[in-house]
């Protein structure tokens, strides 16, 4: 029994002992540990981040929408830009850059 009394009381104590061992369990061991939960936080930022482009996407989805409903020369410069549709008397070149 030497050897106990070389150990702190702090130590011995049981209520000291458990509170550790469940904080041991908790940080490192459990399904929920603090590694998981750090992951978790940073997948939730990344995904707010990106909720947050996407948002910005559609507001300019709408505006555009919106331009297109209330400018009627919007609908022929679409036509031309993106669809590359001409009049019957037009040639059109496209150049690659």
């Amino acid at each position: 029994m030497n050897f106990l009394s070389h150990i702190p009381a702090f130590l011995k104590n049981k209520y000291f002992l458990t509170i550790t061992g469940l904080l041991v369990w908790m940080f490192f061991f459990d399904r929920n540990d603090f590694p998981s939960q750090w992951e978790r936080h940073q997948k939730l930022k990344e995904l707010q981040n990106s909720a947050g482009f996407y948002s910005q996407k559609i507001e300019a989805a709408r505006a555009e929408l919106e331009k297109r409903k209330t400018d009627p020369a919007a609908y022929e410069r679409i036509a031309r830009e993106k669809y590359y549709m001409k009049k019957d008397n037009e040639d059109i070149f496209l150049f690659n850059q």
